[in-house]
Order: structure tokens, then C-alpha cells, then sequence
């Protein structure tokens, strides 16, 4: 699983709390193009807590999209234009897959060593 930021100093109890007020495990997008190459990316998982924007973590990944996406010759564009999308509507929300992975690691047996 990719690293989760802006997790610091947060204890199970206060995510979990944070995760019924509204919080939310999110990825962003970014665009990079070479003339006839284009390379779409996600981010690591941002940890949006509630009442809190987005936008201060996407804004980095929307300007580096903003310069260097739209040059490749067709994809440049298009996912140029669906990374803004994305990040400017506050990132693709996966708080669903981390907590299922989460529980999932929680559940593997313990393997004993003789």
C-alpha cells in the first residue's frame, strides 16, 4: 500500500473519529507529457480530515499538471483536463479500499516460528 500522509500524531481512536465526522483517505492525479509521450499518475493517499480542504494538497500536483501535461500529442490534453477535474474536486476518494485493507492485514493468521 502507498504511504499515507498527513496521518501524524494521530492516534486509531482520533482517525477513527475523524472518519465518522467526515474524514476521507483520498489520491490525487498528475500529468506528464514528453511530445508523444504522456504519463498519468496518482499520488500517495492524502488523509483529509473533516472540515478540512483538499485543495492545499492538490494545488501541488494541479500546477505541476499545469505546466508539464499538456504537451504529448493526443493523451496530453484529456488527462490534463481529468486530473484538474479530479484534483479540483477534492481528489478521488478511497477511503473504502484503505479501510478494507487495513481490516484485511488485520485478519491474516499469525504464523507461529518453532
Amino acid at each position: 500500500m502507498a504511504t499515507i500522509k498527513n496521518l501524524e500524531g494521530l492516534t486509531t481512536e482520533e482517525i477513527n473519529e475523524e472518519l465518522q465526522n467526515g474524514a476521507k483517505f483520498v489520491v490525487f492525479q498528475y500529468c506528464i507529457s514528453i511530445v508523444i509521450m504522456t504519463f498519468k499518475r496518482g499520488t500517495d493517499v492524502y488523509f483529509i480530515r473533516s472540515g478540512e480542504s483538499a485543495l492545499k494538497y492538490s494545488l501541488p500536483f494541479t500546477f505541476l499538471t499545469l505546466f508539464l501535461g499538456w504537451w504529448g500529442i493526443p493523451w496530453g490534453p484529456i488527462y490534463t483536463i481529468g486530473s484538474f477535474i479530479t484534483n479540483f474536486s477534492g481528489g478521488k476518494d478511497i477511503t473504502a479500499e484503505v479501510l478494507a485493507s487495513i481490516n484485511a492485514r488485520q485478519e491474516e493468521p499469525a504464523y507461529a516460528t518453532a
